[in-house]
């Protein structure tokens, strides 16, 4: 389960950080906050090649896997004494695409000593461009910004400190160069091909992103940095990534037959095997954007997740943000979703400790299911929670990592109906037995007020076993009065007996 976030203290100096296994190279970065200040004080860098280390049917090679382990277990000697709360991992492209990564996952989780997230396209170019843009001002606010990463390229659009416009696209220096030049030779033809495709596969954003248009273009990442460091080596020019300083480099790797030819002085030897296609990749962009000129930042995925980190850490939940604008989206009845989440949490208040489980990061979920367990309505009442589930499941839901993800929709398909216990599937183990009583107390939640009676308070006391737990209603017949409820309290005891947990209504 995700590591409690405990409120920063504002006066004193803590440690934070963020942890990246991209498709190319891992990175760790550490830093200091004092108040509102930020300082980095530690990087680490590996050329893992995570994304070079899958077959053709999307399974992790052991010696790719080996590489990945083995730097994580460097970084995680770093990361220890910093609390986990203050740790954030996140897995991305490659992550994403992996194939029976369960093994893989909590191999390289017990390697880092922290849980690793893995996070979508859109969730991932956020977090780019909040760490790319932050502390930028609200100068020139229409920025587009390019992360070309070794398994997906990055654009987002967006104004100021905001997010407009954000797309992932599967281009990345790795899988370009494995497609277009795998058997290491580069010829004019070939890149041609990779630079055309790069083209087609930006198409379908191509006339939405122009129409938004922009006032300055930043590159960040690895691969724009390589490119733009031979620019500036070569005195094609002085600052930025120009369309004549680009394509002067394309010229110049197209006097190397192969890709070990590539020597540029100011290249870094790791970039050398997946130069030639991020290049076509960075080309592609400027021929369908119409780019001429390209600032670079030093800033990226990882800055953005620290600063995340530190939003969580003070408060500012990002994720609580995303939950309400999708409630508010769908219609959903906030005075209901209230009072159940109250009743919700006051459950949670008096089984916590007998099911063990984590209080402030139950009460996070349990609030946000009951915000959102109704979306389903919008398509349907019939069997509307499995409506939910799915809306919750492929929905783009801003700070929420895939795991987060699936969590709140497992919890929106449970609280109601039978206990679908093949939802569970898909989580990590760790996740199952929280996941089985978080929904209890949800249903549990959801049946006490189906009525919808306004300011309802009902006057329980719950107790809980290892099996399940045991009602009572404190306020003498209040259940006879409540006849609907008896019934259904009745009904989910058969349900939650089928799914071998257990309800006994005390007298």
């Amino acid at each position: 389960m995700s590591a409690v976030l405990r409120p920063l203290d504002a006066s004193a100096t803590q440690e934070v950080a963020a942890v990246d296994l991209g498709s190319n190279s891992f990175h760790l970065l550490v830093a200091r906050t004092n108040g509102a200040d930020v300082q980095v004080i530690d990087r680490l860098r590996e050329p893992v090649r995570l994304a070079a280390g899958l077959d053709a049917d999307k399974r992790l090679q052991p010696e790719a896997a080996q590489r990945a382990l083995a730097c994580l277990q460097r970084f995680g000697q770093r990361l220890r004494g910093i609390p986990p709360e203050r740790v954030r991992a996140v897995g991305t492209n490659t992550m994403r695409k992996l194939r029976q990564s369960r093994d893989f996952h909590a191999a390289a989780e017990a390697a880092l000593g922290h849980e690793i997230e893995v996070i979508a396209g859109l969730e991932e170019a956020r977090l780019v461009y909040g760490g790319v843009t932050h502390g930028l001002g609200r100068e020139r606010p229409r920025r587009l910004v390019i992360d070309i990463g070794g398994g997906s390229t990055e654009l987002i659009i967006g104004r100021g400190v905001r997010p407009r416009l954000m797309e992932s696209v599967s281009l990345g220096c790795v899988v370009h160069t494995q497609r277009f030049f795998d058997d290491g030779e580069i010829t004019p033809a070939r890149f041609k091909r990779a630079r055309l495709a790069a083209r087609v596969e930006l198409e379908f954003l191509e006339r939405a992103y122009r129409k938004a248009g922009w006032d300055v273009v930043i590159g960040s990442s690895g691969t724009v940095r390589g490119i733009w460091r031979v620019i500036l080596g070569q005195r094609w020019s002085d600052q930025h990534i120009t369309r004549d300083g680009l394509e002067r480099t394309v010229e110049l790797v197209l006097t190397r037959r192969r890709i070990e030819d590539i020597d540029f002085a100011d290249l870094r030897e790791d970039r050398r095997p997946v130069f030639v296609g991020g290049l076509a990749v960075l080309a592609g962009i400027f021929d369908s954007l119409g780019i001429e000129t390209m600032e670079t930042s030093e800033r990226a995925l990882r800055e953005g997740v620290v600063y995340d980190l530190l939003g969580r850490l003070s408060n500012r939940d990002v994720r609580d943000a995303a939950v309400a604008a999708m409630a508010e989206r769908y219609g959903v009845d906030r005075r209901h979703a209230s009072a159940l989440s109250r009743t919700a949490e006051r459950i949670l208040d008096q089984v916590a400790r007998s099911w063990a489980l984590d209080g402030k990061l139950a009460r996070q979920f349990l609030g946000w299911a009951a915000q959102l367990h109704e979306v389903g309505l919008a398509i349907t009442h019939n069997g509307y929670q499995k409506h939910s589930h799915y809306i919750l499941r492929n929905s783009d839901l801003q700070g929420f990592s895939l795991t987060d993800q699936r969590v709140l929709a497992a919890l929106v398909r449970l609280h109601r109906g039978r206990f679908a216990l093949e939802v569970l599937d898909e989580l990590p183990t760790i996740w199952v037995e929280p996941v089985k009583r978080m929904a209890m107390i949800l249903r549990l939640a959801y049946l006490l007020h189906r009525s919808r009676t306004p300011d309802l308070k009902p006057p329980l006391r719950v107790s809980a076993n290892r099996r399940g737990y045991e009602l009572e209603f404190t306020q003498k017949r209040w259940l006879e009065q409540h006849p609907l409820t008896q019934a259904d309290l009745e009904r989910e005891a058969e349900y939650l007996d089928r799914a071998q947990f257990r309800l006994r209504l005390l007298p």
